[in-house]
């Protein structure tokens, strides 16, 4: 499986749209890392820069902000989205690989009260157990 989050100074950037960073993490089944690098993403039109990560062969994509149009395109390419994301970078890998991502220290903060409860039932969940097993 390989995870994707846009790294800015150690934390995760602000805003997926406008990232110049991201962290490319491989990692197996049982959750041991296998391999890393980052790209720098060059490009700020939405579609190029779908195409750039689908080819990265990315399965999940961990981010701030991102906008509604760069959401659908990535979904659509068949990446899982976990968005509204802020913190140190290799805190939440580390969070995620162990199932445990959806803290209230994790979530950015103006979705704190409506995410956890989504999150629960956020199918993203079942990919973060599969791993953890």
């Amino acid at each position: 499986m390989k995870i994707a989050i846009p790294n800015w100074e150690e934390v995760i950037s602000p805003v997926l749209d406008t990232a110049s960073m991201l962290l490319i993490v491989e990692v197996e089944e049982t959750g041991n890392e296998i391999s890393r690098f980052q790209i720098y993403l060059d490009d700020y039109d939405l579609v190029r820069r779908c195409l750039r990560i689908q080819r990265l062969g990315i399965d999940t994509l961990i981010c701030g902000a991102i906008s509604r149009p760069f959401v659908n395109l990535l979904e659509a390419a068949g990446i899982n989205i976990i968005h509204e994301i802020s913190g140190r970078t290799e805190e939440i890998l580390e969070a995620y690989l162990q199932g445990d991502l959806f803290q209230s220290r994790f979530l950015m903060p103006w979705c704190k009260r409506t995410k956890l409860r989504h999150c629960k039932k956020n199918s993203n969940l079942r990919k973060i157990t599969a791993i953890k097993k």
